[in-house]
């Protein structure tokens, strides 16, 4: 452990627990399907199945693991709960330093494919000034993280102990980007940081409702809001169970590997890009299980529920406040809600950005156009 109390880590899951998976899936007991049924009422049980019997004898673990171990990685305690992060350094000594803040259900390996083009960038088609040292934590709670110690984990505790991390490592000025749940996490980073978070980048980025703007909206914009309410009806089971009951879905997903491929697989098909008819087309079959997996070895399926019980019933966080300060992008893509409007009211907006295609999982699905973004955004203000 060095004097920052930052200790190096390396991934090594036990044979014994990839053994356990394999058995696990061997013997899953299949739920039968209903004739004539699809993707509509959930992840059908044939798909699943194929996809279960390749996690089990085809998909390569250890491969998966030594991709994550090539890049350095460390593990640090902060606010009582230990936060295990990756720290990239580009050759550019100048470099301006990024925090990348994935979602549920995302992990660190979302940035796989963004790693090299931000941090060497005149390897892929930029120029040197638009490098960056990598900081890539898995969010507290999460993944390698592990488990949370106890309860309180709000969104505001994990935007301060992520502005602690960046801290703790020596990086005084610093940018965010962030999405799904960590559209949240990010700006409430530079609400506590503002004297060093020099620029937020946010996709997946929810906007809600505002009486004194609602009336204003385009069509396209309105049309957003219908999507935003048609998904809250038919796609936000998991989050009201997350969000009510997360031990009792912990309960299902921490036993049964199949159970929680099924949970998470489903947001794959449901969230990428509407073109893609089946979740591996959008993402990297092999990228969808290692981030299953994860989920699997490091137990946290349970852990991560909680975060968003401790967000439905943190009052604070949906009080009015005043509007962030801090420049602040927001990369939208085809399967987004958010509403230009009405993120204006909340942050200081200065970039706006609608892509015509790829999804919620941005850096998995169109890397480029997350990486071409981000390049665009902070070079304004570095």
């Amino acid at each position: 452990m060095t004097n920052n109390g930052i200790s190096p880590y390396r991934i090594d899951i036990p044979q014994a627990d990839l053994d356990d998976l394999r058995e696990r899936l061997r013997r899953t007991r299949w739920a039968p399907e209903l004739p004539g049924t699809g993707w509509e009422r959930g992840v059908p049980t044939g798909y699943l199945r194929d996809l279960a019997e390749y996690w089990a004898d085809g998909f390569d673990w250890r491969a998966q693991e030594a991709a994550l171990n090539a890049y350095p990685q460390f593990t640090t305690t902060i606010d009582g709960a230990d936060v295990h992060f990756l720290h990239v350094r580009s050759a550019e000594q100048d470099a301006t330093p990024l925090l990348l803040l994935h979602g549920w259900p995302g992990s660190v390996v979302e940035f796989l494919d963004v790693i090299g083009p931000l941090t060497d960038p005149v390897a892929h088609g930029g120029a040197a000034d638009d490098a960056f040292h990598l900081v890539i934590p898995s969010l507290p709670g999460y993944g390698f993280s592990g488990p949370l110690p106890g309860t309180g984990w709000t969104d505001g505790r994990t935007a301060a102990a992520l502005v602690e991390l960046m801290s703790r490592i020596g990086y005084e000025r610093y940018g965010v980007q962030g999405g799904d749940v960590s559209a949240f996490i990010a700006p409430l980073m530079g609400r506590a940081a503002p004297d060093h978070v020099i620029g937020v980048h946010v996709n997946g980025l929810l906007t809600f409702p505002d009486p004194a703007v609602t009336g204003s909206l385009t069509e396209a914009e309105q049309a957003r809001l219908a999507g935003m309410r048609e998904w809250q009806d038919k796609l936000g089971a998991y989050m009201q169970l997350h969000g009510t009951r997360p031990q009792t879905i912990a309960a299902a997903l921490h036993d049964s590997p199949a159970g929680q491929l099924a949970w998470i697989v489903e947001k794959f098909k449901d969230w990428t890009d509407p073109a893609a008819k089946l979740p591996e087309d959008a993402v990297d079959r092999d990228r969808i299980l290692t981030d299953v997996s994860i989920y699997w070895f490091t137990a946290t399926a349970g852990s991560t529920a909680h975060t968003y019980y401790e967000r439905f019933n943190d009052f604070s966080a949906w009080a009015p406040k005043e509007r962030g300060t801090v420049p602040t992008a927001a990369a939208v893509f085809p399967t987004d809600f958010s509403v230009r409007p009405l993120a204006d009211r909340v942050h200081n907006v200065v970039r706006w950005t609608e892509f015509g295609r790829g999804g919620h999982f941005a850096a998995l699905e169109t890397p480029d156009l997350l990486v071409t973004d981000l390049r665009e955004f902070f070079r304004g203000l570095r």
